[in-house]
């Protein structure tokens, strides 16, 4: 059998609308962020209507950002949270965001994670997540979130991880309203 590899990069439009330089001093300004990629993603047809980004928590700085690329890239692992945690961590260069000596690192995401995000939010070592839309938001659409529970996030908070739910949902929850309307693919349903 050939060599086979997976390559993961963003879609051309990320540096129109993503500031690198900017430092991001809000939950607001940062959930604004996740959002607008996922708005952008919807919007250029590259992907299903998620975004994340992950910013050091103290500074606003942003390190990365990840946008649903499943069927652009054909890998059902490549949810916005995904692609933001793998883009973070070839940033930095370390296969955790928990590192000792590193800032500590949170992840903004346009809808609360599914099963599979929310599993490798433990292992990412970011210390705070905060989300827009809600599991039922993206149920509408049919999209098959997986096993999550009131104890999976008690199991996070456990652990140190600060759950922030429903920032901006309104504006979360139109950009999937958006994707319904333009028949976006539910390729998990």
């Amino acid at each position: 059998m050939a060599q086979i590899a997976v390559h993961v990069d963003y879609p051309a439009w990320v540096n129109e609308i993503v500031d690198w330089n900017k430092t991001y001093a809000t939950d607001e300004e940062r959930m604004r962020l996740a959002i607008a990629i996922s708005s952008e993603n919807v919007e250029r047809e590259t992907g299903g209507p998620f975004g994340a980004a992950i910013f050091e928590g103290a500074s606003g700085k942003l390190v990365a950002v990840g946008m649903n690329s499943v069927v652009r890239l054909n890998n059902c692992t490549l949810h916005g949270e995904m692609v933001a945690f793998m883009m973070a961590n070839q940033r930095l260069g370390s296969f955790t965001l928990g590192a000792a000596g590193m800032p500590a690192h949170e992840l903004f995401t346009s809808c609360e994670p599914c099963a599979m995000c929310l599993g490798a939010t433990l292992w990412s070592g970011v210390r705070r997540v905060v989300y827009g839309a809600g599991r039922e938001d993206a149920s509408r659409l049919n999209f098959e979130e997986g096993p999550v529970f009131p104890a999976s996030y008690k199991y996070l908070e456990d652990r140190g991880i600060t759950i922030v739910r429903d920032v901006l949902r309104p504006e979360a929850r139109a950009v999937l309203e958006r994707y319904r309307i333009k028949s976006g693919k539910i390729y998990n349903g």
